[in-house]
């Protein structure tokens, strides 16, 4: 969809009613009590619990299926001092998970050994591959398996027989039958004791979940080591897996996001202070979900799509600082690489969308040349451009292997399970998802997916949409609602920051436009109070001066030359009725 096409607005009344008595109760404006009753918030006390997250809601560990056996399992290892091999996905909630689980284990005076799969040469996964050199040392005691394993049946059953006892905490869903020979931690196919505050937790969140439990056995036992951990202490690792993962930040999510956002700030790892700073994060400013999305996190996934994943895992526990900062440069270097390569498949790939397959319901896309580690980044980019869920493809021997991802409304994992036998491998959740398929029946896949999406579209508008959060006067748009807004902080999947629209606003003078492809702007209010704003990507949408318009547009702080701005960036603009 061309820039050059006006959104549709939408904007669904809220009661009145509640939004006053919200107000008034609270003690806030009505904006915020607005923003609040327009997310189910309306009753007063749990809107201050949203408001004000505190740790001390979290749910009892034990209540999750699986924690209790895991618990008594780890605990045994502890006692007879086994050995242990951790086998963590290879993005930013495997490897925190990983990083996560080691370093408690540690602190128990145990020394797991830790694999991350190596994507080119084993897959993704609890794979064969992966397992063998894991084994090549020795057969553990006991084998852990974070955010993968879920549908790992033979890779289970194939440890066992080597005699080795199988953890595995993962969130993915499952798509047939699960390892019965193992204890296993995951929501999704333990339903029946899946609460709504922590259903949609990822892999680092169910690790938190099992560690505090551990925790809560050893310490009633009286260990002295248990006493002495501060859970809170690891809550960055836990914030940094859970806004990378793309998981609703609401309920204990939420809760953790929030402090573990926090405890990053503050954080003394070596590690993560090197990646901050060749990340360009000032900690001064605060931490905000968009510096571990686009900042952090993908410095961490370029390990594991480039190279070994297993640096990062290093990175995080290190404590040596020279190493540290070696580490992150060379992830930032990945990085780099990644970017480049990315930038080129996503041209390719938004080509063929355009020339080939414009009236794709969902689009599946796939070339020989392009590399399977970074078209996970590059679906996104195509089903954010596009408006619908694309699924891109590369070659890894006779295999075609990638990612895919949705827009709302549309579920990946149903619409891959009506592909289910023309597949490989799969796995993910609704939001985004990895596919591997022999890549002779690309052709016939892509008819299945664009199928099963065209029949899942029936009756769903995917229409582009901006989606209004309140009207406000212009004059409203001031520090004092930055502050409210803050409350409402971290803004993530499940808790969008909130868009805002004025009407009747006027450019005094044609905005500016930079880098050819973003623009500037200033606008006055009915006081003389000058707001300053930014149009990223509108370049060929200029708004006109002297027209009366109306603006849609997020509010954020821009930090710049040791001064904090009230910025606006716009995401619409019409002319006003």
């Amino acid at each position: 969809m061309s820039a050059t096409v006006n959104h549709r607005w939408n904007h669904q009344p809220v009661a009145a009613e509640a939004v006053t008595r919200l107000a008034t109760v609270l003690q806030t404006s009505p904006v915020l009590a607005e923003l609040l009753v327009r997310a189910g918030w309306s009753d007063p006390d749990e809107a201050r619990r949203f408001l004000s997250p505190r740790l001390a809601e979290l749910d009892d560990p034990f209540h999750i299926a699986g924690v209790d056996r895991a618990v008594a399992r780890l605990r045994a290892a502890i006692a007879g001092r086994e050995s242990l091999v951790i086998l963590g996905d290879y993005d930013v909630d495997g490897v925190s998970s990983t990083a996560f689980l080691v370093s408690i284990l540690r602190r128990f005076g145990l020394e797991p050994r830790f694999i991350v799969p190596l994507r080119a040469e084993e897959g993704y996964g609890l794979s064969r591959n992966a397992i063998d050199r894991a084994l090549e040392v020795g057969v553990p005691n006991l084998f852990v398996a974070l955010d993968c394993g879920t549908n790992s049946c033979a890779e289970v059953a194939y440890l066992r027989s080597r005699g080795a006892d199988v953890v595995i905490v993962d969130h993915h869903r499952s798509k047939e039958a699960v390892p019965e020979d193992a204890i296993l931690i995951n929501p999704h196919v333990h339903a029946e004791s899946a609460a709504p505050a922590w259903q949609n937790l990822c892999t680092v969140g169910l690790v938190f979940k099992l560690v505090h439990a551990l925790l809560k056995a050893e310490r009633d036992a009286g260990s002295a080591i248990a006493q002495a951990i501060k859970l809170r202490d690891y809550l960055d690792l836990v914030a940094m897996g859970t806004v990378a993962d793309l998981v609703p930040l609401l309920g204990e999510n939420r809760i953790l996001a929030k402090h573990g956002l926090s405890i990053l700030e503050q954080t003394a790892r070596p590690g993560l202070l090197a990646l901050m700073e060749v990340s360009g994060i000032d900690r001064a400013h605060g931490l905000q979900p968009v510096d571990i999305s686009f900042r952090l996190g993908p410095r961490i996934n370029a390990s594991g799509r480039l190279a070994d994943a297993s640096l990062s895992v290093e990175l995080i526990l290190s404590q040596d600082t020279k190493f540290c900062r070696d580490a992150a440069r060379q992830l930032d270097g990945f990085n780099r690489e990644r970017q480049d390569i990315e930038r080129r498949i996503t041209e390719d790939a938004e080509r063929q969308v355009e020339e080939r397959y414009a009236a794709d319901h969902g689009i599946v896309l796939y070339d020989d040349s392009w590399h399977p580690g970074v078209v996970g980044i590059v679906a996104s980019r195509v089903s954010r451009k596009f408006n619908r869920p694309c699924i891109v493809l590369g070659r890894e021997g006779e295999v075609a292997k990638g990612s895919g991802r949705s827009v709302f409304g549309i579920n990946l994992v149903d619409s891959l399970g009506d592909c289910n036998e023309l597949l490989s491998n799969w796995g993910g959740h609704p939001m985004a998802v990895g596919v591997s398929l022999d890549r002779t029946r690309v052709e016939t896949f892509r008819g299945r997916f664009n199928a099963a999406v065209a029949q899942r579209l029936a009756g769903h508008d995917l229409a582009r949409t901006v989606e209004i959060s309140a009207w406000v006067d212009f004059e409203s748009v001031d520090e004092h609602l930055m502050g409210e807004l803050a409350l409402l902080h971290p803004f993530g999947q499940g808790n969008a920051r909130p868009v805002f629209a004025v009407s009747g606003v006027t450019f005094a003078k044609r905005p500016e436009v930079f880098k050819d492809v973003h623009f500037r702007f200033q606008l006055d209010d009915a006081h003389g109070r000058r707001l300053f704003g930014v149009a990223w990507k509108m370049a060929d949408r200029l708004p006109p001066a002297g027209r009366r318009l109306d603006l849609a547009f997020e509010l954020v702080w821009n930090h710049f030359n040791g001064r904090k701005l009230l910025q606006l960036e716009l995401l619409d603009w019409r002319l006003a009725k």
